[in-house]
């Protein structure tokens, strides 16, 4: 049982329960508009759950389908990572269970700080929870093992911070908003299935570069077109984020342009790219940035999918690609180059696709694999790693290796499955 340690709580809780929490709710842009109180939770609905004080999600931490894996809070984008569905357990207690994993809700023990994790349906009481109305429409999960109530820990603001229990106080960090997204997955913003792609919701024009700081939702609308579908390096972006921005639920349309372009840390989350053409994202910036492209998918990328021209790290997960020539590329020939890094885990690569990434050794870069499943590909074509010699003079960079090695692509033959 993992245990966190909490300081100045009680003294905190009173300054900070009401104060937050209108700040919260008025904080999320989404699709859906109905909720729900513990009086009247469907058992054929699913749900998202938002916390009141820092107005994120309750979320399954990286798409894990295992058990014990952690329960933690993230911007909300309604993915089937963040829905749950009530099972009734008897005596107005329910079971909570995961859209994505088909888990439950789970508490260790009835410890304060015991933290909250998914697991197999046991049966017992630590996976029982009771709905207790708070003001406003918010209500708290109040445990049958230990009648303690889930708590956002240490009214953390932050994505991916511990959801645990602590004893029941009513603060708005233990309070939740109940959004009912419908029966059966209706919402349009969940993945569908692997190999597949979604249907649009709608469509926006797109006239010139659309520049985007904060966030984005296009609620699954398509954005065409912009570009000529060529692979001119100079095409102008589709998207321009500024540091720190998000895109989500958006499919874009070809042609696409060069794409998305990121001039800082920034998110891509559940964006789809039905025709790349040039690019399907650029990623820049200085200092050490981390970007996240987490879900969608992309097909038609003559060159790249995923282009890594400044310096920090990429993260790309769950999502899936078919028909491209290399789908992760650190620059080989920028006039400035960085020791840059990528992990690419959980993701699906259908031939035609040559390579999934490519690095430059020279310059300290490093790749790591997990999870990837690599479909029609019997004769082992697909390079995973290819290796580099980079240069900042513009001349075409060597290549100098393929394969896992112990300093710049990590993998092993257990992170790769062909299908």
């Amino acid at each position: 049982m993992i245990q966190l340690r909490r300081i100045g709580r009680g003294r905190r809780l009173a300054l900070v329960a009401g104060a937050t929490a209108l700040a919260a709710v008025g904080a999320i842009t989404t699709v859906s508009v109905t909720t729900a109180s513990a009086a009247t939770v469907s058992t054929s609905a699913d749900y998202v759950f938002v916390n009141r004080h820092s107005g994120k999600a309750m979320d399954v931490y990286n798409w894990a389908t295992g058990d014990n894996a952690p329960i933690v809070q993230f911007a909300r984008n309604d993915l089937a990572v963040q829905r749950w569905r009530f099972v009734d357990a008897g005596s107005g207690y329910y079971k909570v269970r995961s859209v994505h994993s088909g888990k439950v809700l789970t508490l260790p023990d009835a410890t304060d700080g015991a933290r909250l994790v998914q697991a197999t349906d046991n049966g017992n009481t630590r996976q029982h929870f009771r709905l207790a109305d708070s003001d406003s429409g918010y209500v708290r999960f109040i445990s049958r093992h230990s009648n303690k109530a889930l708590d956002l820990w240490e009214w953390s603001t932050a994505d991916g911070a511990p959801i645990a229990q602590f004893t029941d106080l009513n603060g708005a960090n233990q309070q939740w908003q109940l959004v009912n997204l419908g029966g059966g997955g209706g919402n349009p913003t969940q993945p569908p299935p692997s190999g597949s792609w979604p249907t649009p919701t709608g469509q926006v024009s797109v006239n010139g570069t659309i520049n985007v700081s904060g966030t984005l939702d296009g609620g699954m609308r398509r954005y065409c077109c912009i570009g000529d579908g060529g692979q001119e390096e100079s095409q102008d972006p589709m998207f321009s984020l500024a540091s720190g921005a998000t895109l989500q639920n958006v499919i874009i349309g070809g042609p696409a342009g060069d794409g998305v372009h990121c001039a800082g840390a920034c998110t891509l989350r559940n964006v789809w790219w039905e025709d790349v053409g040039e690019d399907a994202a650029t990623f820049r910036g200085s200092g050490s940035p981390n970007f996240l492209v987490d879900g969608g998918g992309a097909r038609s990328a003559s060159d790249k999918v995923f282009q890594h021209n400044g310096p920090g790290t990429l993260t790309i997960q769950n999502f899936q690609a078919t028909n491209f020539g290399t789908f992760y590329r650190s620059c080989g020939n920028c006039s400035t180059q960085h020791a840059r890094h990528v992990v690419i885990r959980n993701v699906t690569l259908t031939r035609p696709g040559n390579t999934i990434a490519g690095i430059n050794t020279n310059y300290g870069d490093t790749a790591r694999f997990s999870g990837i499943t690599i479909v029609n590909d019997s004769s082992r074509a697909m390079v995973i790693c290819r290796k580099y010699r980079g240069n900042n003079s513009g001349d075409e960079p060597t290549q100098v290796g393929t394969g896992a090695d112990s300093t710049n692509c990590f993998y092993a033959t257990s992170d790769i499955t062909y299908r």
